[in-house]
């Protein structure tokens, strides 16, 4: 679905009046959380959210473009052969499609693997769905860079604190419901409402729409190829965003106050969820500020144990062939996420042992399955025990973990990791996102290419029109 005509891209949110009917007037938690919305597009942001929104685009690119070599992207980028022609961008190729399938296809690039960013409190990975959808409809609208920054921002401030109100983690737990492209949906539909301009109304019909599409089940554990994933985390709530700011745009009409009344959305999936989350911190507290950036190309609940042994090295150097033991605790959900994968950046005993042997855990490393065969890995390995540790559970949503290495002579050495790099606790600064990111694009697009990308996106309140970045996005 393209939001142009053959005239050219139609100017305005809203091209014919909402259907004229009673209804009851807007809760005031929604009134405050559709104003906020609708005024976020020509509202400057503090200089730290700033800074961190370009963080998370350009690390979102970056995820976008190194996934194009994996499995999920491939997938992606068959389909966007098949759908090719139109507007928008599809990274890390020379296909252009309709705004609505751009969507979809540059999210499952970004969450190709475990790459992209996450978001500890509500159980999400945001930029993975949200950056491609503010890419796609900023591309229809023709906005320019700073509408661009403001939209991704907004996306992260509405998605997460959805899945917050309705309980995150334990919701996911208990429910089996995805956490994950739930909060994608209500965040990349506001990202692409934004890039649209859309009044509060609007946005509440936005928000009405994407509640509609508000789906996924926690299955996704069980997709050993990460290609189910790559959809449930992004390229399905990319798409359901760009698809609810496209019928609102077009002159659709809808619910105006989706988190109240009969049938609402939060007495459909927690009746006992409070509205007042949806708002708390508003405007105050930005959550693309408390996102995670992975310092390592693995699955978050590996983040720590990584660090843990790259402290330990920093103190006291040892090679693996001295490793008599490793025993790495975690949280028993965390646990169950990493315990032995077939996927090797989502295998705790695999990239432990990676990490052992190479002194680091690349992004290629991390990628290579064949290696999981490899015998002196295999036999390292072995070496590692997983613990699910109850005691841990309680500091959710903190990641900690307790890493023991014992070593030939009888020595153990211990490190507790409470703040994981690239964590709102422990933040990787802008030439450490730009090291990690310059070593995921670079063999992908080229140096050159890899650097006027950086450039530009550390400088966005330049950037004239949010096409730019389309096409430093592509292959030559």
């Amino acid at each position: 679905m393209a939001l142009q005509t053959a005239g050219g891209l139609l100017v305005g949110a809203a091209l014919r009046p909402g259907i004229a009917r009673a209804a009851e007037p807007p809760s005031p938690v929604i009134a405050t959380l559709s104003t906020y919305m609708g005024e976020a597009a020509a509202k400057p942001l503090p200089e730290e959210a700033v800074e961190k929104t370009k963080h998370h685009i350009l690390d979102t690119f970056a995820a976008m473009i190194s996934g194009s070599e994996l499995a999920p992207g491939q997938v992606a980028l068959r389909l966007a052969q098949a759908h090719a022609g139109g507007p928008s961008t599809v990274a890390a190729s020379k296909f252009r499609c309709p705004a609505v399938e751009a969507a979809m296809i540059n999210g499952m690039l970004a969450h190709s693997d475990e790459t992209d960013d996450s978001h500890a409190p509500s159980l999400s990975h945001p930029g993975c769905s949200v950056v491609p959808a503010a890419l796609a409809a900023g591309e229809e609208f023709g906005i320019d860079g700073t509408r661009f920054l403001r939209a991704v921002a907004l996306g992260y401030d509405v998605g997460p604190r959805v899945m917050m109100t309705l309980g995150g983690s334990p919701f996911q737990m208990a429910t089996h419901h995805s956490s994950h492209s739930i909060a994608g949906t209500f965040g990349s539909a506001a990202a692409a409402a934004c890039a649209g301009g859309f009044n509060a109304r609007q946005m509440r019909w936005v928000l009405d729409y994407a509640a509609q599409q508000a789906a996924g089940i926690a299955a996704w554990q069980r997709d050993t190829d990460h290609i189910e994933k790559s959809m449930v985390f992004a390229g399905m709530p990319a798409r359901n965003g760009v698809t609810a700011a496209a019928v609102i745009h077009f002159g659709g009409t809808g619910v105006d106050d989706i988190f109240s009344g009969a049938d609402n959305f939060l007495l459909t999936f927690n009746p006992k969820a409070d509205p007042a989350g949806l708002i708390d911190g508003l405007g105050s507290r930005y959550e693309v500020t408390r996102t995670n950036i992975k310092k390592w190309t693995v699955g978050s609940p590996i983040q720590a144990p990584l660090d843990a042994l790259e402290n330990l090295r920093k103190r006291r150097p040892f090679e693996a062939a001295d490793v008599r033991k490793v025993v790495v605790r975690l949280a028993t959900a965390e646990a169950k996420t990493v315990n032995d994968r077939e996927m090797p950046d989502i295998s705790l005993q695999h990239m432990v042992a990676v990490m052992l042997i190479d002194k680091t855990a690349s992004f290629q490393a991390a990628h290579d399955k064949a290696r999981m065969k490899d015998p002196a890995l295999l036999q390292l390995k072995a070496k590692v025990e997983l613990v699910a540790d109850a005691e841990l559970d309680r500091l959710a949503p903190r990641r900690e973990t307790v890493v023991a290495v014992t070593l030939q002579n009888g020595e153990t050495l211990t490190e507790r990791v409470g703040a994981v790099r690239g964590t709102a606790e422990n933040p990787m600064p802008r030439p450490e996102v730009i090291a990690k990111c310059r070593d995921l694009i670079a063999p992908v697009l080229g140096a050159a290419a890899c650097n006027r990308l950086i450039d530009t996106v550390m400088a966005l309140e330049r950037v004239k029109s949010v096409r730019e970045l389309g096409a430093l996005l592509q292959r030559a």
